[in-house]
């Protein structure tokens, strides 16, 4: 195959690591399984610019993205419109849909791995229309995100501390707001105070990060919390350390393939989260599931024991 590489030089890991010296092991590790890559270092301003320029780049057959979370979750949704495989290269914090793919999370050993890749097909999101292959979430999560990024922060440890501090804060303050939900269009709205809402790229699995274990079930995963008091954020966040936060009293899970959220009371200054990035939030939000949709290099399957 003829692989477009985009990496973004601004990203977690790569900002101390030597690109030149990558790229050349990344072109080595794809030519030793018979193809060829082309590498692009790019600044984080011009990501979004350089992988649309790479899947239009006649002759192409795939396209590999190293950074983040934002960065990969932007190349998803270039990867899904153009029709092309996606290499994921986890320089991030988190490096969740990595984590979902079960690809190597160290950015050297993961190149061979996708070198040798298999083109796998799984489930992308979109919220009113914009791609996501991590969670849309409004309430604790757009809050604690909104006071993490008033805060500074220059490392992956920076952003750590940056997080907790934000997460301290949302438990003094938990927000209380209503929404009306309507769930694979069945006709049937309800209507319930809410402290937060998250809708996922497939069901998450039972850990502290919040990523799906498999992303090729066609299902959304939706959570609603009930309104919390400070008690009630911290004992949910130690459900959430320990993995659990499925069991917790507060939390209604469901599974689905739309849902449509509405907001009654919509404030202007309304925020939530798509795949890590706040956003103004609108009053309506339709989030829909396109199942096997999102071409991926993934790892080999394994043998049987």
């Amino acid at each position: 195959m003829k692989i477009k590489a985009v990496l973004n030089r601004d990203g977690g890991t790569f900002k101390t690591t030597d690109m030149q010296v990558y790229c050349a092991s990344a072109t080595e590790a794809f030519a030793k399984q018979g193809h060829e890559l082309e590498c692009a270092i790019v600044a984080g301003d011009e990501i979004v610019e350089a992988l649309q320029k790479a899947v239009e780049t006649a002759g192409v057959d795939a396209v590999v993205a190293g950074g983040g979370d934002g960065t990969i979750s932007a190349a998803a949704g270039i990867a899904w419109k153009a029709g092309l495989p996606l290499g994921v290269i986890p320089a991030g914090t988190m490096n969740l849909f990595s984590r979902s793919l079960k690809l190597p999370l160290d950015i050297w050993k993961v190149l061979d791995v996708l070198a040798a890749g298999e083109v796998a097909s799984v489930d992308i999101a979109t919220a009113n229309g914009r791609p996501f292959v991590h969670q849309f979430s409004a309430g604790l999560h757009a809050r604690m995100v909104r006071m993490r990024n008033q805060m500074n922060f220059a490392s992956r440890i920076g952003k750590i501390r940056a997080s907790t501090s934000a997460a301290f804060g949302v438990m003094l303050d938990p927000p209380r707001f209503e929404v009306i939900f309507d769930i694979d269009g069945d006709g049937r709205s309800d209507e319930r105070p809410v402290s937060a809402i998250s809708v996922s790229n497939n069901p998450l699995g039972n850990n502290s990060l919040f990523f799906a274990d498999r992303v090729d079930t066609g299902q959304l995963g939706v959570y609603l919390a009930d309104p919390l008091e400070p008690t009630g954020v911290g004992k949910l966040a130690f459900d959430i350390l320990r993995g659990r936060f499925k069991e917790n009293e507060a939390v209604t899970a469901s599974t689905a393939r739309t849902v449509h959220l509405h907001f009654p009371r919509h404030r202007k200054g309304a925020a939530c989260v798509l795949d890590g990035e706040l956003l103004r939030m609108p009053a309506d939000v339709e989030l829909k599931i396109h199942p096997g949709e999102l071409k991926v290099l993934a790892p080999p399957p394994q043998p049987a024991a």
